[in-house]
């Protein structure tokens, strides 16, 4: 029986010496241009979901989901999500493809975590997606906001979907072809 625990042992060394040795001399591959492999995203989207749900503190949305709310959530989601997350006029943000794994794309499949999740996703990011944390740069109020308009987006009022359309030409602009 010794012998059996000794062997589990033993193979557990050399499993990790040799994934150490396979990542230390460069034998995996860490291109972004490439769609990660369906055993990667199952694991890291499962491993994410669970520790998002295991640390995310359990708290209410304090934003009620009113026209202004939404106006508001709609602009700070403008400028400082829908770059990746893209908008109605984009749904599927070239840029936001081009990270790995790539953005979701949030108008084309809406988030799907709780409020609280979802809040603390946008407030400590996530790493090795190059989803920030926000906390640093925007108010707690204003992740709120921007959480719930992402809880709304499938029915934003007209006003709030009106936030994220291009501005129009300025009169005698030229028009790009």
């Amino acid at each position: 029986m010794k012998r059996f625990f000794y062997g589990i042992i033993f193979t557990v060394l050399v499993l990790a010496a040799g994934g150490f040795f396979y990542l230390k001399n460069g034998y995996m591959d860490f291109q972004a241009d490439q769609k990660p492999p369906a055993l990667e995203r199952k694991l890291a989207m499962g491993a994410m979901d669970a520790s998002t749900e295991r640390h995310a503190p359990d708290k209410k949305n304090p934003i009620e989901a009113t026209d202004q709310n939404l106006i508001e959530g709609a602009r700070l989601y403008l400028n400082h999500c829908a770059g990746c997350h893209g908008i109605p006029s984009n749904r599927d943000s070239q840029f936001g493809k081009s990270f790995y794994p790539p953005v979701p794309q949030f108008f084309s499949d809406a988030p799907d975590m709780p409020e609280n999740q979802n809040f603390y996703i946008t407030q400590h990011g996530v790493r090795y997606t190059g989803m920030p944390a926000w906390s640093g740069t925007l108010s707690e109020t204003q992740m709120w906001m921007i959480v719930t308009f992402m809880s709304h987006i499938e029915k934003l009022p007209p006003v709030a979907l009106k936030e994220l359309e291009p501005p129009a030409p300025a009169p005698g602009a030229p028009v790009a072809h």
